[in-house]
């Protein structure tokens, strides 16, 4: 099954929490009430290098995910 980059999600337990799930490597779900992200991966060293210096961006595109959704859901 081929899944979307990134995926938008809600829990009714957690209601004022919503979701960008992450879909590719490193998959990761953030939490846009308090920026919180969990990491569904392992790292090793060297990865984790890697994924210190990519977080923000991909923070950023998840954020832009979730700005385009809301957009065209209003629209």
């Amino acid at each position: 099954m081929e899944l979307p980059k990134f995926i938008l999600g809600d829990n009714t337990d957690f209601p004022d929490a919503i979701y960008i799930i992450h879909t590719d490597f490193p998959r990761f779900i953030l939490n846009l009430e308090d920026d919180e992200v969990e990491w569904m991966e392992e790292f090793d060293d060297q990865d984790e290098k890697e994924i210190k210096s990519e977080t923000e961006n991909l923070i950023q595109q998840a954020t832009d995910f979730y700005d385009r959704e809301i957009e065209r859901y209003n629209a």
